[in-house]
């Protein structure tokens, strides 16, 4: 306080006169409420004060975006039990969250859905769901180190080296497995460029209506104003699982990728040597004190510092399919994003058909002439749920993996196709097999 009276006035506190030195205090007092911006704008993450010497916790804005339903717009915990509907669950602390019927679009409850905090690596989602489809798969390419450049100190990578060459499945392998920022940086470099891609994000996202998303850096790597919401996260899901090769790379438990060329002791030849790579998404694979999650089939999770975990997942039990997503939760215990993700599926699965939706994932502009928010995303839908032959084949199909003992269960092809609305007009289910092993 002292030295704040000697900045506002020029003299010691001591040479004031009683009554300078009390509006000065007054002043004091009133400075940051007068400098503080409003609660609702987005752009500002209001602090709780610290309470018995704990941390700082930021708090959601005051009012948020309502696509999706106006409920959606409140802070705090959105859900609307019916008679014999289990309650959520008690330990949740992510400071955003959302569970959804991949199907219909319902959201069955939502927590600050639209708080837009920063998204690491979860943002490779919309990253893939916007540049998979431009690139063959088959295409190889030899690394540049231009290909490389501005990547982010400390970043995840999967061992991308220069001067090698990849295929664009390798380095989608690496992208989802791995959450490779090099492989990132490589395939951006294939679409035009990392100014490109990061533009072809944005609109991207803006035509999924995932408005409260701006991107900065393709990689979801901490860069300042970008960010995302478990809404639009969710909604990113959503539309690349209604890729094929997405949900391939997705549901992949282990893999093999191209490591570096070396000479065979025995032969003297040089060989290119390959390495094993396993999925970092714990539901999937499993983890010391967590088992993989039955029915589990992606999709992406992420860190930062900054962001914290964020994860967003797929699972189906019978022919109920859910999304979760879940950020940034405050419990520092060990996998803590994927124990609250898998309570919210446990839930959700319960609870379908015993709540009342407190939203919906809005369908994309142009589709059926929806408009964000207008809560007419559940009905209208069935001309847009009958597939052309082509789409049948390409992003009409939805193909949940069932996953146990931590790797990628061998699945039989599925004849049974279930009639469904937009966006998964028909779900492939498949019977499991036995479940394989990790690869050394």
């Amino acid at each position: 306080m002292p030295a704040f009276l000697t900045a506002f006035s020029g003299r010691p506190p001591s040479l004031l006169p009683r009554r300078a030195l009390a509006l000065a205090v007054v002043a004091a007092a009133l400075l940051p409420a007068l400098t503080a911006a409003p609660a609702h704008a987005h752009a500002r993450v209001l602090v709780r004060e610290p309470q018995d010497g704990k941390e700082k916790q930021p708090r959601p804005p005051a009012k948020m975006s309502a696509v999706g339903g106006q409920r959606l717009s409140h802070p705090g915990t959105q859900v609307q039990l019916r008679s014999g509907a289990p309650k959520l669950p008690k330990k949740l602390t992510g400071r955003s969250w959302v569970v959804a019927d991949a199907e219909s679009g319902e959201v069955l409850a939502a927590h600050n859905a639209h708080w837009r905090l920063p998204p690491a690596s979860t943002l490779k989602m919309l990253f893939a769901d916007t540049v998979l489809p431009s690139l063959p798969k088959e295409h190889k390419h030899k690394v540049q180190p231009s290909d490389l450049a501005g990547m982010g100190e400390g970043s995840s990578l999967v061992g991308v080296k220069e001067n090698y060459t990849y295929s664009v499945h390798d380095l989608w392998l690496g992208v989802f497995l791995r959450s490779g920022n090099d492989a990132v940086h490589v395939l951006s470099a294939l679409n035009g460029g990392k100014e490109k891609t990061v533009q072809d994000m944005q609109a991207h996202a803006e035509e999924l209506n995932a408005l409260d998303t701006h991107v900065v850096s393709p990689d979801g790597y901490d860069e300042k104003g970008q960010v995302s919401s478990a809404y639009d996260l969710t909604l990113f899901a959503r539309s690349g699982l209604q890729k094929p090769d997405f949900r391939e790379y997705a549901a992949t438990a282990t893999a093999k990728f191209p490591g570096e060329v070396k000479k065979d002791k025995k032969t003297k030849k040089k060989k290119r040597e390959s390495f094993a790579i396993q999925n970092t998404n714990r539901l999937l694979t499993g983890d010391y004190g967590l088992e993989p999650y039955k029915g589990i089939a992606g999709v992406k999770n992420g860190y930062t510092s900054h962001a914290g975990s964020t994860f967003t997942g797929v699972a189906q039990r019978g022919d109920r399919v859910l999304l979760v997503t879940v950020m940034n939760p405050s419990d520092g215990e060990h996998n803590e994003v994927y124990k609250e993700t898998a309570r919210l599926f446990d839930w959700g699965f319960k609870a379908a058909g015993k709540v009342e939706p407190v939203g919906e994932l809005v369908a994309p502009k142009g589709a059926d002439g929806q408009q964000p928010g207008s809560g007419k995303g559940r009905k209208g839908h069935a001309k847009a749920s009958v597939a052309s032959p082509e789409e049948k084949d390409s992003s009409g199909m939805w193909m949940a993996l069932g996953v146990t003992g931590g790797a990628l269960v061998a699945l039989a092809v599925a004849a049974l196709l279930v009639h469904r609305r937009w966006p998964l007009p028909e779900l492939v289910r498949r019977r499991p097999g036995r479940p394989g092993r990790p690869q050394d």
